[in-house]
């Protein structure tokens, strides 16, 4: 298969896909199309395809799932409006709930009530899920076996990450002065 054949197919494809595809699902693809092309071609045509994007409205995006085209970000609040439908909102409790998933994974729903002092509704529980940002991931081995939740590949498909090694750094609190610190030095007071 000639190059530029290769670019327009893959772009063509990666553009009409509704999710993400990975580079082994391109191969495979164009494998049951007769088309045997390496995992080597497709990666070096995908970086040809991203640096083509790179300046324009719509670029190629790698996320945890594999690559996808999508607007760029300082444009969101500009096209937004061109959709009815308003996006979900979503309550702190949901996001405070997703947040400690992400970090502290995997964690049990009664872990994240201790951290968080309060209890958390099935309801956040059941929506996360359905989002499909949040899945069972096994059972801790404690009475009652309570389920361990953790992120999906949605999740960091949805927040444009490719692993949570991207997740920004949680910042520390802010310290109390010490007495030391607020106190005035001696060489002040014997002025």
């Amino acid at each position: 298969m000639q190059k530029q054949q290769l670019k327009q197919l893959l772009e063509a494809l990666l553009f009409v896909a509704e999710a993400p595809l990975s580079v082994a699902q391109l191969c495979d693809y164009l494998l049951d199309h007769g088309r045997d092309v390496s995992r080597k071609q497709v990666r070096e045509t995908i970086d040809e395809l991203q640096q083509d994007y790179q300046e324009r409205g719509v670029q190629l995006q790698r996320v945890a799932s594999g690559y996808r085209f999508q607007t760029r970000a300082e444009l969101g609040g500009i096209i937004a409006g061109l959709w009815q439908e308003k996006p979900p909102r979503y309550s702190q409790a949901l996001l405070e709930t997703l947040a400690l998933i992400a970090y502290r994974q995997p964690i049990t729903r009664g872990d994240i009530e201790e951290i968080r002092g309060v209890s958390v509704s099935s309801q956040i529980m059941k929506t996360l899920q359905e989002r499909g940002w949040v899945k069972v991931v096994g059972h801790r081995e404690v009475p009652g076996r309570p389920q361990l939740y953790a992120t999906t590949n949605e999740f960091l498909d949805y927040f444009n990450l490719t692993d949570l090694a991207e997740l920004p750094a949680i910042p520390e609190p802010p310290t109390k002065a010490t007495n030391a610190e607020t106190a005035p030095k001696e060489s002040e007071n014997a002025q």
